[in-house]
């Protein structure tokens, strides 16, 4: 066996056939074709039922799903054998969602401070504020009025109503139209939105506090409206909206991960392209 030991060419044949010898059986085996159900997938298949039905399954319920599961594994591998799985674009989509998940488990184990969110929170003060309150005086017009349209009535009802002595009861010169007040305190402008409609909002936000204007449409119809008071609107403190700011910045780190791991899996590939037409 000196030869052996002294001559690099030998031990490279003699590995080789060894690893030849190996390949060989392990193929042997996988031909023989065993499903092996562990004692942790039956767990995993009875913690599924679980979950679903809010019980543990039964000895013959499990036997069935273990059933099924060994039917899919005979499925999914008769598939493999075929090359079914190659170039489907269900499947490459599959894979990449439950690798993309795998990353952002990683971001969802991380825990952020209150100085995190607050930057988040100042980064997006948008997201997080509280709109711009308007207390405001309407008088409804309804187009269908025997009175006439509010474009006919509007002028006299604006003269009388920012003359020098106006009524004393305003909305008595409109058309009764229940489900609307003839004042509105403070209303916040995702309200103002919901019950008149966008349209109506972005009209009211540029009306100044003072006297009466219109006729401004709504989903009702038109109305002449005075503006009180405008209160402006402020960024809520993170104590009041922690909660939404945590789940915004999560979002956005789940992002950043998938982001990062995209990168550095990228760097490990030569990319080539085609030319596009």
């Amino acid at each position: 066996m000196r030869w052996l030991r002294e001559e690099p060419l030998a031990q490279f044949l003699l590995i080789g056939a060894g690893l030849f010898a190996l390949h060989g059986a392990v193929a042997s085996r996988q031909s023989e074709g065993v499903i092996r159900v562990s004692r942790e997938q039956v767990a995993t298949l009875s913690a599924l039922h679980g979950r679903t039905w809010q019980r543990p399954p039964t000895r013959k319920e499990l036997d069935a799903l273990v059933d099924d599961w060994i039917r899919e594994e005979v499925a999914v591998r008769q598939a493999r054998s075929q090359g079914l799985d190659q170039d489907d674009p269900i499947i490459r989509r599959r894979l990449r969602q439950k690798v993309d998940f795998l990353v952002e488990e990683r971001a969802d184990q991380r825990q952020p401070t209150d100085a995190q969110l607050q930057v988040w929170l100042q980064a997006h003060p948008e997201r997080y504020s509280r709109g711009a309150a308007t207390t405001f005086q309407q008088i409804a017009l309804d187009p269908a009025s025997p009175k006439g349209s509010p474009e006919l009535r509007s002028p006299a009802l604006l003269t009388a109503l920012n003359g020098p002595t106006p009524p004393a009861d305003p909305a008595a010169l409109g058309d009764p139209l229940l489900l609307l007040e003839g004042r509105f305190e403070a209303l916040p402008a995702q309200e103002v939105r919901r019950l008149f409609g966008a349209d109506f909002a972005a009209a009211l936000a540029k009306v100044k506090p003072g006297a009466w204007v219109g006729p401004i449409p709504s989903g009702y119809g038109a109305h002449l409206v005075r503006v009180e008071a405008v209160a402006p609107g402020a960024v809520l403190p993170l104590a009041e909206v922690r909660q939404a700011v945590e789940r915004d910045w999560r979002v956005e780190e789940r992002r950043k991960e998938r982001e990062r791991a995209y990168r550095d899996w990228l760097g490990r590939y030569r990319i080539e392209r085609p030319p596009l037409p």
